[in-house]
């Protein structure tokens, strides 16, 4: 079951990559994307800009502020060595309470 968030959230999602003895491994290059129920896609490339963090080797985290309710779609992906990608997604529950 897909894990349940609120608007105005901020959530760390984690891109975890290991060798064949599933020890930790960095690849060549690191990718994060994710789309917000409206549809707007936004990516990130590891090294370029501060949004994608390596916490340790093979670990990395990319944080997400929520603005929207709906389901979010989001994809770790790396090319070159350690090439391997994964897609998972999250929901956003609308606001009940608003404040004035």
């Amino acid at each position: 079951m897909a894990n349940t968030y609120d608007v105005g959230d901020l959530i760390t999602t984690t891109g975890t990559w290991t060798d064949t003895d599933d020890d930790p491994l960095d690849p060549t290059a690191v990718f994060f994307s994710f789309r917000d129920p409206s549809g707007n896609v936004t990516s990130y490339t590891y090294g370029v800009g501060a949004q994608i963090t390596k916490t340790s080797t093979g670990i990395y985290t990319c944080n997400i502020s929520i603005d929207k309710a709906g389901t979010w779609y989001y994809r770790w992906y790396a090319t070159g060595t350690g090439q391997a990608a994964q897609e998972d997604y999250f929901l956003v529950r609308a606001q009940r309470v608003t404040s004035s």
